[in-house]
């Protein structure tokens, strides 16, 4: 892990690195408190289509983390995102995102090329779990992460679709908070690996999502093999999560993440 920039802002320190995996560099942000010594648990992020590391939504539950809860947490740039690709290739990807989303609204099709692509590469979903777990391996070797915590995982929309079967052979995690994705046909890859995971676990959706139909999401969320599972439904489209589910996701790690009492 190649630190290639640090900034502390309001007790909360983010280190920029770039990261080896497989021949490729991954961009990565790892966030601690100001002054972070000795292990605490991670939490890891893991950014939708079209979005990056420092998307304004993971840099705020990245900086709740560390102020509220004393937490350190990581995310990467998935390939073809962030500052894996041009700022004209990353504009024109949320130009689609957002074209998608006006057309499903208005009940329209896009034209096969417009339209945004959930990743059916087994490779490419290979390549994602691979650098996932260098980045674990490089971030609890650090002394103000440690392994001696738990770790958990967020994504939602893409990051359900790349984190779900990263989490599924990844025995460090203990907890994941996923969403905004389901079932669908020719992806039985992704429902295979939700059976295979069996720790706690919160699904968020939305049920207008333009992008998602209702019942993908209700077979996403009872494939997963869980026992301990909570869906979160609320009213709205794809990028409509209300704020307070944030007070819920904080909660759902204080539960999760920290030693038991005594």
């Amino acid at each position: 892990m190649d630190f290639i920039g640090e900034k502390t802002e309001g007790g909360v320190t983010r280190r920029e690195f770039r990261l080896q995996v497989n021949g490729d560099t991954v961009p990565g942000c790892l966030w601690a408190p100001e002054g972070a010594k000795g292990s605490r648990p991670l939490i890891l992020l893991g950014h939708g289509g079209s979005q990056h590391k420092k998307a304004p939504n993971l840099s705020a539950a990245a900086v709740a983390h560390a102020r509220e809860l004393g937490y350190a947490t990581l995310a990467i740039d998935a390939p073809g995102h962030g500052d894996r690709i041009s700022r004209e290739a990353a504009q024109k990807a949320r130009e689609a995102a957002l074209a998608a989303g006006r057309a499903a609204q208005e009940g329209r099709a896009l034209p096969q090329g417009e339209r945004p692509k959930i990743s059916r590469d087994p490779a490419t979903v290979d390549k994602v779990v691979a650098e996932w777990k260098s980045a674990l391996d490089a971030a609890q070797a650090l002394d103000f992460v440690g392994s001696d915590h738990k770790v958990g995982y967020w994504g939602v929309s893409m990051g359900t679709r790349f984190g779900v079967p990263f989490v599924a052979t990844e025995p460090r995690i203990a907890c994941a908070i996923f969403g905004l994705f389901g079932v669908f046909p020719g992806l039985e890859d992704h429902k295979a690996a939700a059976e295979q995971i069996r720790i706690p676990l919160m699904f968020v959706y939305q049920w207008e999502d333009e992008l998602m139909k209702r019942e993908q999401g209700i077979a996403l969320f009872d494939a997963f093999g869980s026992t301990e599972k909570t869906m979160h439904v609320n009213p709205g489209r794809h990028v409509e999560i209300p704020a307070h589910e944030r007070d819920s996701w904080l909660a759902f790690w204080k539960r999760h993440l920290e030693p038991a009492a005594g």
